[in-house]
């Protein structure tokens, strides 16, 4: 997708990190200028590494919550800071609230005093276990505020909720993506979603592990497609919540399915208690995104597959040789 760019300025919080890094590139790469904040606390320096030498490029290391943004002239922010992953939220729920809940104070509150947009990227983890499937961007979710979920569901819900507070108050011109599960190359080696634990798994002949009966559904989006939703939004006049994913759900058991046939290998299946809380079905309703910002997901998902084992094959290689 071709956007047409005027070369603008843009701050990315959260731009080392897995789709942060594919938006800063995407962004250089049509001619405007990238602030990149990030703490690599979740964030790595090798996903923005052919970054480093382009003037339209500036790495700012910083925690989100505390990072000096002032002196930052910029056209607009996409702000994608959060700590996510049920082991962290696990281990440290208190950080996992208090960085997406204060940062996005933090941007919230610079993004009004300069007077320019503000892209907030949510989660379909506001959904919760959803009564309704799909789900559009009018369903309120159902959600346990006291729950295993709830540091980081809470704090998606409570960031887009400043982000009406402050387009009530102080006329901010606020956008809300709210993602399903993305998946692409540049993932760490050690990010324990269900994607590239399966792909590594697989590579090396370890057992597959599956949690609960293998039958709860998920819809995964390429992370390309991803990147050009929240381009297409951010250039757009849309206001409130848009869902971006992919409109088609796969159970659990047959994406391990998949990715063994696709990476031919012998390893097998092993089955887990369940999650606490784990949503049965999840699945994006996509019709605002396809009919205000003509967006659709090109990549399918045995092709996007197919690319990300390939990247992984390719990492393997580069590390082992290096």
């Amino acid at each position: 997708m071709e956007v047409d760019s005027k070369g603008k300025g843009y701050v990315v919080t959260g731009g080392a990190g897995f789709i942060g890094s594919h938006l800063c590139r995407k962004l250089v790469e049509r001619g405007d200028r990238v602030f990149c904040v990030d703490n690599l606390s979740t964030g790595s320096l090798e996903h923005i590494s052919g970054l480093f030498d382009n003037p339209r490029f500036t790495f700012i290391k910083g925690d989100v919550r505390e990072v000096e943004l002032e002196a930052i002239e910029a056209d607009g922010c996409y702000h994608l800071a959060a700590l996510c992953g049920v082991p962290r939220v696990e281990r440290e729920p208190l950080n996992v609230i208090l960085t997406v809940i204060e940062g996005t104070l933090r941007v919230l509150r610079w993004c009004a005093d300069k007077g320019i947009r503000v892209l907030y990227v949510s989660s379909s983890e506001i959904y919760g276990s959803p009564g309704v499937h799909p789900q559009p961007e009018t369903y309120w979710g159902y959600t346990n505020p006291l729950g295993p979920r709830s540091p980081y569901v809470e704090a998606k819900r409570a960031g887009e909720a400043l982000c009406r507070s402050y387009q009530i108050e102080r006329g901010l011109s606020v956008e809300i993506a709210r993602l399903f599960n993305v998946y692409g190359p540049g993932f760490r080696s050690d990010d324990q979603r269900v994607i590239p634990t399966f792909i590594q798994a697989a590579d090396a002949g370890e057992e597959l592990a599956l949690y609960g009966t293998g039958e709860a559904t998920r819809s995964f989006c390429y992370v390309d497609d991803i990147v050009d939703g929240l381009i297409l939004l951010m250039d757009s006049d849309v206001t409130g919540p848009v869902n971006l994913g992919f409109p088609e759900e796969i159970g659990i058991r047959e994406l391990a399915d998949l990715v063994l046939r696709l990476t031919r290998s012998p390893s097998r299946i092993v089955y887990l208690p369940a999650l606490c809380e784990d949503p049965p079905r999840r699945l994006p309703d996509i019709s605002r995104a396809q009919n205000l910002l003509g967006w659709n997901p090109k990549v399918s998902l045995k092709e996007g597959l197919s690319r990300t084992i390939r990247w992984f094959g390719k990492r393997k290689i580069s590390k082992a040789s290096s």
